[in-house]
């Protein structure tokens, strides 16, 4: 038996929070968390991973960056004006409908709709993974802020690979084949 608090592909479903347009000029980092969260996004896709995307009031921050929105695959989407996702209009009841209970979380802002989310959904009774590597603020200390918040309530800490590499569970596959080709 695996540990509960390794992500396992039938149980674990990955969620993009806000990564919009607006925070192209404001993000110093933003093209590495475009790339990490491409390669989760690619990667959701090879395992067959559902996938949920929310936007926080797109008429005023845009639509999701382009590079983003270019890979992903089939996917549940939510408008938002609320910051946490829980609050969006079908959100929790879309996520139960997937019947898994890990959730991979990436996006922005840490401090605010990321740490709101990833709150709430623990408090729903989710098991939460949130990813260093995938997750940005405006100002790097309420990145810090949000992730210390995050992983003391209970959140599990990660990065891209070692949640692809856990999911993934072993070498030699052909899954495994295809994840290592997007993080080389």
């Amino acid at each position: 038996m695996r540990h509960p608090r390794i992500l396992d592909s039938q149980q674990a479903m990955l969620l993009i929070v806000d990564v919009q347009e607006s925070f192209r000029k404001q993000l110093k980092d933003l093209d590495l968390l475009t790339r990490n969260i491409t390669i989760l996004a690619e990667a959701a896709k090879i395992l067959k991973i559902p996938v949920m995307l929310s936007e926080q009031y797109p008429q005023g921050l845009g639509k999701t960056i382009a590079e983003i929105s270019a890979c992903l695959g089939e996917h549940k989407y939510f408008e938002k004006t609320a910051f946490s996702c829980c609050q969006a209009k079908g959100f929790l009841e879309e996520l139960e409908g997937f019947g898994r209970k890990q959730v991979i979380v990436c996006g922005i802002e840490a401090h605010v709709c990321v740490n709101q989310t990833v709150h709430e959904l623990m408090a729903n009774g989710y098991t939460v993974h949130i990813i260093k590597d995938a997750i940005a603020s405006r100002f790097e200390r309420n990145k810090e802020l949000g992730w210390e918040k995050m992983v003391s309530s209970g959140a599990v800490p990660s990065s891209v690979e070692m949640a692809l590499f856990e999911m993934l569970a072993e070498s030699g596959t052909e899954p495994f084949k295809a994840v290592q080709r997007l993080v080389k």
